[in-house]
């Protein structure tokens, strides 16, 4: 069972220290199209009133033959604006993710963990539900929580979900040690990308990744762009790059993409990105 808000002193300090200006979509009525992505399918965001406090980000046309995984979004601030990284948000769909952020479009208040739980509750159900446009379009069986700052902390608060598959934090990091039994819960691989040591979360990622259970698999990338990351850059930049090669890999089973990251002559290996990893067959 999931606790509830252990870290909300926390995840607000963290947002009132780490609040920033991307350049959000305006909000508008449902649906939204603003298709783009760099990968096979255009991508689109939409709401529905089913999972009304939510924005989803999905390829246009919903593929016959290749269910799509899904991929559950806190934002930085834990703000309520599920349009506030849809530069990234988008080039992940666009890649063959149900993408489901949290906030509505151009939305404003904060957010809580359990936000995401339901994200993952609404797209089961879909996949099953009678005349919904998702039936039997989404594998329910892969699923990554992500976050960025505040929005990572929210991912660790649910993480011990069993459905999670992967669990991936953007610049973010626990902020006292009396959190340290939220590691203890991760049970799926977890990756920690930073913007280096400027990035306000950097120590606290370092930390958090000392700290893991014993044989986790686990990934940790830093590049020097500080802690708003590349996310305004078109396609979310290398952070979009990355982090879709790491879904790929994780939620569809992608050698190449797995090669960004193991292996003595890996993808990012050698590159502006220091990297580490531990627990890997």
């Amino acid at each position: 069972m999931h606790r509830r808000r252990p870290l909300r002193g926390a995840a607000l300090a963290l947002a009132a220290l780490t609040a920033f200006t991307l350049t959000p979509a305006a909000a508008s009525a449902d649906p939204v199209t603003a298709a783009g992505g760099t990968g096979p399918y255009d991508a689109e965001y939409t709401t529905t009133w089913r999972l009304r406090d939510h924005t989803i980000y999905r390829p246009v046309d919903l593929p016959d033959n290749e269910p799509l995984p899904i991929v559950v979004w806190g934002n930085g601030a834990c703000r309520a604006d599920g349009t506030w990284f849809e530069n990234i948000l988008t080039e992940f769909a666009s890649h063959g993710f149900l993408v489901i952020a949290n906030g509505r479009p151009g939305g404003s208040g904060s957010t809580e963990p359990e936000m995401l739980t339901e994200a993952i509750d609404w797209a089961v159900a879909e996949n099953g539900r009678p005349f919904s446009e998702y039936r039997g379009h989404v594998d329910t069986g892969r699923v990554a929580v992500m976050g960025q700052s505040c929005g990572g902390l929210e991912a660790y608060e649910v993480a011990d979900d069993p459905r999670v598959t992967t669990v991936v934090l953007w610049n973010s990091g626990l902020l006292t040690d009396r959190d340290d039994d939220l590691l203890d819960d991760l049970h799926a691989p977890i990756a920690s990308f930073t913007g280096g040591p400027s990035d306000i979360a950097y120590p606290n990622a370092l930390d958090d990744y000392g700290k893991l259970p014993a044989g986790l698999p686990a990934f940790i990338g830093h590049l020097d762009v500080g802690h708003y990351g590349t996310f305004a850059e078109p396609n979310g930049g290398e952070y979009g790059r990355v982090g879709t090669a790491w879904l790929r890999w994780h939620l569809k089973d992608d050698t190449a993409a797995r090669a960004e990251f193991l292996g003595d002559a890996c993808g990012l290996c050698d590159t502006d990105w220091d990297i580490d990893r531990k627990n890997w067959p």
